[in-house]
């Protein structure tokens, strides 16, 4: 353990991506983010209603706990930010997790979750960008991790979508724009706007996505119940707290 000029107790957290997916000159590149505990005043961040309402609240908790200089939370791709908010939350409440499942009491011990294997071959250092040909059309695909910039970015364009027609379901696709990064060589966004809206087959929409998610670094936040069921720990205001 150490401690800060600020004599919080802090500790280094290792990033499941291990830092290689980010610029050299970003501070992430190291792979480790050092967090302090948490305290009363990250209590408070936790039950402030304006940062509830806007959805933001858990990024400020991180924000506050992040002691490593120059990280901007937009930064982390979604599988490293997995992992500080498991640690933010052994930091400050003990490692046991309880919640409920399909009406039953489950604890977890947070302690025992690992990151998921990760291939280091597939990635050229400081780029996020992989190479994916979809099967069923022999397309080549490049697509990158989502940041915290991305899921801004895709937010405000659904909102915005949704405002001009208030029926519409646009998160898939809209996300598909974001994720897919060139087109047989076509890096241009309005290709590959063009083709998520009018040639990416649904079969191989998933199949791109099932790739990713199998392959993206990330905290593993699935384990086996006692009845023999994989279970995916819910991560919002009540893993930090129970009373929120």
């Amino acid at each position: 353990m150490e401690e800060t000029k600020f004599k919080f107790p802090t500790e280094m957290v290792e990033l499941p991506s291990k830092g290689l997916l980010y610029p050299e000159e970003s501070p992430l590149r190291e792979g480790k983010v050092e967090m302090k505990y948490m305290t009363a005043r990250e209590e408070d961040i936790l039950t402030n209603q304006s940062y509830i309402q806007k959805g933001t609240v858990l990024d400020k908790v991180l924000e506050s706990l992040i002691i490593t200089p120059g990280v901007n939370i937009k930064d982390f791709i979604v599988g490293d930010k997995n992992a500080l908010f498991v640690a933010a939350r052994v930091l400050g409440y003990g490692k046991d997790y309880k919640f409920q499942y399909n009406g039953s009491p489950i604890t977890v011990d947070l302690s025992l979750l690992e990151n998921k294997p990760f291939d280091e071959s597939t990635v050229t250092p400081g780029l996020n960008n992989f190479p994916f040909t979809l099967p069923s059309t022999d397309v080549k695909l490049t697509y990158k991790i989502l940041t915290g910039h991305d899921e801004y970015n895709i937010e405000r364009e659904i909102n915005g979508l949704k405002k001009i027609n208030p029926e519409s379901s646009v998160e898939l696709s809209t996300r598909l724009k974001f994720i897919i990064t060139s087109v047989d060589g076509d890096s241009t966004p309005k290709t590959i706007r063009e083709f998520v809206d009018n040639q990416l087959l649904a079969r191989d929409s998933r199949a791109l996505r099932e790739h990713i998610r199998g392959n993206q670094p990330d905290i593993d936040l699935n384990f086996i119940s006692d009845s023999g069921e994989e279970v995916a720990i819910p991560i919002g205001l009540n893993f930090f707290w129970p009373d929120v």
